[in-house]
């Protein structure tokens, strides 16, 4: 629990503090006020943007000087002239980092458990009070095996009761579920309109489109010559394409454009191996956060090209392959298509490209089977 204090000196190990100021400072104090060893025990906690440092009147890591003596701050009343004396304690801070240990983790004991060490000096010299609930305890757990006895009898009896390929099949989709909505945009499965399933809000509040406007009319303008620069050197094919394809005037083509911006953006952050944040922290972008781009990318180009995108040259601009990006589209509920075959096919002439659009309803793909079919290829 939090505790007040007159006044506390600290002492940091790793330098002087330059900015004082910046640091917020808590006390706390043992619960345990009846134990008159432990009701002065005090911990002080310094916090930073940065690091949090941590130090305390007790352990190993407190000052020796506050047992052999006292400490005394005098502070000066200007208005008085006169000197008050205020007992004082000295905390040594040391700098805490998340994820590191201080003490060094024994080798475990493999012939015997500290539980059965602590049961068996409790049988040689324990009180009457201590072998009770010894004893207790020990009788909880027989009741506690048992219990597990019932259990997985249960369970078996459910398993030939429904199948274990139905059971498994359950929890295949639930599985499926729970991965879906680490990176799915917020949908609305009842919609009544495509476009209203994914909302464009969602994708890019308001706030956000209207930031854009600078970025997107830069986009806006760029000619097509430069937008065939911007194709071969390697740019965003989604990206181009969509801007290529933009309509002449209006409001229609400064939303695209901006858009399209962001878009590009989406792309990048997912090509990206980390990133870099304040104080030089990096992240990296794990597989779910690119996962998650890309079902962002997605629902915005579907926005933007008429509830339908071309999932090839998404996939490649994202960096993932064809079979993730067809895995994502198919969690969103999208129809997959290919163009039909037309008189050029035979000139080797046929758009390859894989392209999904969102049709009402919704396609409930059957998760169970698609992983059946990807076991058996492994």
């Amino acid at each position: 629990m939090a505790a007040s204090c007159s006044l506390v000196c600290f002492r940091f190990s790793n330098g002087s503090v330059n900015n004082a100021d910046k640091l917020d400072f808590t006390m706390y104090k043992s619960a345990d006020e009846k134990n008159p060893r432990k009701k002065s025990r005090r911990m002080m906690v310094a916090e930073t943007n940065r690091l949090s440092y941590v130090g305390s009147n007790f352990g190993a890591g407190s000052l020796k000087c506050n047992n052999l003596c006292k400490y005394y701050v005098g502070v000066l009343n200007k208005q008085t002239m006169q000197m008050e004396l205020h007992s004082a304690q000295l905390f040594n801070m040391q700098p805490v980092i998340p994820g590191e240990t201080t003490n060094a983790a024994k080798p475990p004991d493999t012939s015997k458990t500290y539980r059965d060490k602590v049961d068996s000096l409790i049988e040689a010299f324990g009180t009457n009070k201590q072998k009770r609930a010894l004893s207790s305890r020990r009788l909880n757990q027989v009741g506690s095996d048992t219990l597990q006895q019932a259990v997985a009898k249960a369970a078996s009896t459910v398993i030939d009761q429904k199948g274990l390929e139905a059971l498994q099949q359950e929890v295949a989709e639930t599985e499926a579920q729970g991965d879906l909505a680490l990176h799915l945009p917020p949908c609305n499965a009842d919609a009544d309109k495509p476009e209203n399933v994914y909302p464009f809000d969602d994708l890019l509040s308001p706030v956000e489109f209207e930031a854009l406007e600078k970025a997107g009319s830069k986009l806006a303008a760029l000619t097509p010559e430069e937008l065939q620069k911007m194709k071969d050197e390697g740019g965003c094919q989604s990206v181009v394409k969509r801007l290529e394809n933009m309509p002449t005037v209006g409001d229609a083509r400064d939303n695209t454009a901006r858009c399209a911006y962001y878009l590009s953006l989406l792309l990048k952050l997912a090509r990206q191996k980390s990133i870099t944040r304040k104080c030089e922290l990096q992240n990296m972008v794990s597989t779910s956060m690119r996962a998650k781009l890309a079902a962002y990318s997605l629902a915005l180009l579907l926005h933007m090209g008429h509830m339908t995108a071309d999932l090839t040259l998404l996939h490649r601009d994202l960096g993932i392959t064809e079979a993730r990006m067809t895995e994502i589209a198919k969690s969103m509920g999208l129809t997959l298509s290919r163009p039909a075959r037309g008189k050029d096919d035979e000139a080797g002439q046929r758009d390859e490209h894989r392209h999904a659009s969102l049709v009402l309803p919704l396609v409930k793909y059957d998760q169970f089977m698609e992983r059946r079919k990807r076991k058996k290829m492994h």
